[in-house]
């Protein structure tokens, strides 16, 4: 069935992503914290339990593993108690060493100080590289998602089965109860098929989760419970929404919380970190919390869990009072347009300087594609400018129907009049006429310079992409355009989401006077990618993990990695350790490909089988590694795309962090 999907500009992302070093990675990646990467390897205490000895070859009891054992974030469900361990291949049947891992933190500071390793860093680096090393170092954990035990190793560990087949025997010898292997990347897993073991990945203890916090924080507000996407269209700032479907889009809100597992990329959560709330997703939240809807209460989303508790009078005044204040005006972030210069800019000829008459989004393609970074292209294009939009808006008379609209009784107020009234002012705008010579214009470079192939008509505002306020999925893209007359009702509808809800909401909350908003439009050439998604050249759950890329992805073009509801494909590769970690496959059974007759198309495809291989995640990030380095070393979310063996940059903006971190 052919679908024409305005909304392809939302797979970018605003970023607003958390950057705490007890931040919701340890949920999310179900690990412990990196004593190399986050600093956890320095000990609260130096004498860290005293009466414990230094070191156990053998753990007969629960007891025993809780005399050794360091927990994280205790007290919580996610508590997780875990033992340092040490394999010796020298010695007789490969004795086991359960450190007391309070006090040493790390396994160097063990292997050194029992005088059992001497030498540089490399001495010890060869016990993590070489399948012939002498120690296997590794973790035994208990994990509250299994309810059981399990071991692992570093990501970054050059694992063979031999070493694993080693570490499976000691632990049946020297732990008391079962213990399965944990797989940190998609080497350990092939390692442990190789090994004919049975591993615990990543991607199933993120399945098993009930609780999962995607952007921490505190709000009080009443409490909506939501049971479909169409009942989100009534919220009202102060309300705490549970929604027990993932909509596309959402009105400003307090916080949120959300009945199904989604990523931190989806377009409800970005919404929430641009909005610096609260945002959880809690198993049979609605059952759990049916007492308390429509009442006023206080949430506060922590990595631990979920509080919720009714509010107290002052907590409600403080609220509402909030609800109430106007934002602090924000339109010092925006792009001071250049209004006199409306002649087409090409791909070619579009550096960082023109943002101010093409936008950042345009300007920031124009920058990758004259860096020629090896093993990228960016599909040629050419800019509609800022100052077409306003000779056609002032045309038009549109401030005077602005004027009008914002008189409407209820306009200011109520949010199902304010919806409608720009709903149809969007409507007026997508009928109005442009004048001959320009649309002729498009359609001739259009032929001169793309051929007159398909093309995604996109939006590059002058509140897109900027350093504070990233607009993300504000806009609307129409794709696979084919014809010069669809061409101009396309870029007619890419001017007319200025007045999208969605928006106009968001711009009215950070305090951006819509009065200077204007839209340039980018015209290129269509892809019709195998795969497709988003990258952020940093680990957007902890920022103490320095050498990560984020990667989501999907089959075919890349409309629904921030819908919601579906999970897309999400890897983390670490390029100090080389390892390439899978949090999850996408459960996608239909992708996206172009349409012969214009738009997109739903194809079926295989759920829950490998989007990207290794090889194409390499390289994937190597190429934002480029692309961050092209913009001054400074973090940027990048949308992708594959055709064939060919990567494809569609967009960079920069990284943005969420409010107040």
């Amino acid at each position: 069935m052919k679908k024409l999907l305005p909304e392809l500009g939302s797979i970018l992302l605003s970023s607003a992503l958390l950057a705490a070093a007890f931040s919701p990675a340890h949920a999310l990646v179900v690990r412990k914290p990196s004593a190399y990467d986050s600093g956890a390897g320095s000990p609260v205490d130096a004498s860290g339990n005293r009466v414990a000895p230094a070191s156990l070859n053998a753990l007969a009891s629960r007891a025993d593993f809780d005399r050794l054992a360091r927990v994280y974030e205790a007290g919580s469900p996610n508590a997780m108690p875990h033992v340092l361990f040490v394999v010796d291949r020298q010695s007789k049947n490969a004795k086991l060493h359960f450190i007391n891992t309070p006090r040493y933190m790390l396994h160097d500071r063990f292997l050194r100080a029992k005088g059992l390793l001497r030498g540089d860093r490399e001495a010890l680096n060869r016990n993590y590289r070489e399948p012939g090393r002498r120690f296997i170092l590794g973790t035994l954990s208990w994990q509250p998602t299994l309810k059981d035990y399990s071991y692992e190793f570093w990501e970054g560990d050059q694992l063979t089965p031999e070493l694993l087949k080693t570490t499976e025997a000691a632990l049946k010898t020297g732990f008391f109860a079962p213990v399965r292997f944990k797989a940190n990347s998609t080497l350990h897993e092939s390692v442990a098929k190789a090994a004919g073991i049975d591993a615990v990945t990543q991607a199933q203890l993120l399945g098993s989760q009930t609780f999962l916090p995607l952007n921490l924080g505190q709000a009080t507000g009443r409490l909506r419970i939501v049971n479909s996407v169409e009942g989100v269209n009534d919220l009202k700032p102060q309300d705490i929404v549970l929604l027990r479907e993932v909509p596309i889009s959402l009105p400003p809100v307090a916080g949120v919380v959300t009945e199904r597992p989604s990523t931190v990329l989806s377009h409800v959560n970005l919404l929430a970190r641009g909005w610096g709330i609260p945002n959880a997703y809690v198993k049979k939240a609605a059952e759990q919390y049916a007492p308390f809807d429509g009442q006023w209460v206080h949430i506060d989303v922590q990595s631990s869990g979920l509080q919720l508790r009714a509010a107290t009078d002052a907590e409600r005044q403080a609220a509402e009072k909030k609800a109430q204040a106007k934002p602090v005006n924000g339109n010092r972030l925006l792009i001071k347009p250049d209004l006199k210069r409306a002649d087409l800019v090409p791909l070619a000829s579009l550096r960082g300087a023109d943002r101010q008459r093409c936008g950042a989004k345009a300007a920031n393609l124009g920058e990758i594609q004259s860096a020629r970074l090896a093993d990228v292209i960016v599909p040629d294009g050419f800019c509609i400018p800022f100052a077409a939009y306003a000779d056609f808006m002032r045309g038009n008379g549109l401030n005077e129907r602005i004027t009008r609209m914002r008189q409407q009784p209820g306009f200011a107020t109520d949010v199902g009049v304010r919806r409608q009234a720009l709903s149809r002012l969007q409507a007026e705008i997508e009928q109005w006429p442009v004048n001959t010579a320009t649309t002729d214009a498009w359609a001739k470079r259009w032929a001169s310079q793309l051929g007159s192939q398909g093309v995604f008509v996109r939006s590059s505002s002058s509140s897109e992409d900027l350093p504070n306020f990233s607009g993300a999925g504000l806009y609307t893209t129409v794709p696979n355009v084919r014809s010069s007359t669809d061409l101009a009702a396309a870029v007619r509808k890419v001017w007319a989401s200025v007045y999208n809800f969605e928006a106009w909401e968001a711009r009215q909350a950070a305090g951006i006077d819509d009065q200077q908003v204007v839209m340039s439009v980018f015209v290129q050439k269509a892809v019709d990618s195998t795969a497709s998604g988003v990258m952020i050249t940093r680990d957007p759950f902890d920022a103490s993990r320095r050498y990560a890329t984020y990667i989501a992805a999907k089959r075919g073009i890349g409309i629904r990695v921030v819908e919601g509801k579906r999970v897309a494909e999400q890897i983390l590769y670490n390029s100090r350790s080389k390892a390439v970690q899978v949090l999850n496959r996408s459960d996608d059974d239909i992708a996206l490909q172009l349409d012969s007759k214009g738009g997109v198309r739903e194809v079926p495809v295989t759920a829950g089988r490998a989007v990207l291989s290794d090889e194409l995640v390499l390289r994937l990030a190597r190429a934002g590694a480029g692309i961050k380095q092209r913009f001054g070393g400074k973090d940027q979310d990048i949308e992708w795309a594959v055709q064939g063996n060919q990567i494809i940059i569609l967009q960079s903006r920069p990284f943005i962090s969420a409010p107040g971190r």
